[in-house]
């Protein structure tokens, strides 16, 4: 083989071997003619965009947000963990909520069906009546005169009291007020006699006695 022919032979490997360099070098002219007008419309709107701020924005105050930021690394750091230990508790009490939710509404809604809401809201107006009425003197009054009577109920509860007043309320509906007479001083002492009478003047007897008390 020739000398002619050698150099010819080692052309055509170099050429081969350029071949795809030279493919890859028209690709990349072509990416970037296609990406030069993007480019450009793209520093176009960040110049009209810096163009709004630029009266407010120093570089000083860049640089101070920077040493701020690099004093406040901790800072970030623990706000960070905060962060995520908020995302986790919030992913612990999903499942909890989905089905805590459904029962809290199930619940609003039986209140409402049952008029809860409507009294409540009823009460409300009534607040707002007894502040219309009565002075905060008249209601610290009342409510004093409302713990005494809650006293008074308490002591009501008592049982030889509760015995005491059904007794009570049970003797009108013995006596037939139509049958009763008039009685003299005779007609008392005859019927004092009598064992019933006799037992109801010491009832009488026993109240008198304790009525003496209500003087103290």
């Amino acid at each position: 083989m020739t000398n002619e022919e050698l150099i010819l032979e080692r052309l055509d490997r170099i050429e081969a071997q350029i071949a795809p360099l030279s493919e890859a070098a028209k690709g990349l002219k072509e990416l970037k003619d296609d990406l030069a007008p993007r480019a450009n419309e793209a520093v176009h709107f960040l110049i009209t965009e810096l163009a709004d701020v630029e009266s407010g924005f120093q570089l000083e105050d860049l640089f101070l947000l920077v040493k701020k930021g690099l004093r406040s690394v901790k800072n970030l750091t623990f706000a960070l963990e905060q962060m995520n230990n908020l995302v986790d508790f919030a992913l612990t009490v999903e499942p909890l909520a989905k089905s805590t939710v459904p029962q809290l509404i199930n619940y609003l809604d039986d209140l409402e069906q049952r008029g809860v809401f409507r009294i409540i809201n009823a009460m409300m107006g009534v607040r707002a009546k007894i502040a219309q009425a009565y002075t905060p003197e008249d209601i610290e009054e009342i409510g004093d005169g409302v713990v005494a009577l809650l006293g008074l109920a308490k002591k009501l509860t008592d049982p030889q009291t509760v015995a005491f007043l059904e007794k009570l309320v049970d003797i009108p509906a013995q006596v037939d007020l139509s049958t009763c007479k008039g009685v003299g001083p005779v007609g008392i002492l005859m019927a004092s006699c009598r064992g019933e009478v006799k037992e109801g003047l010491g009832v009488l007897m026993g109240l008198t006695k304790g009525l003496s008390k209500m003087k103290g």
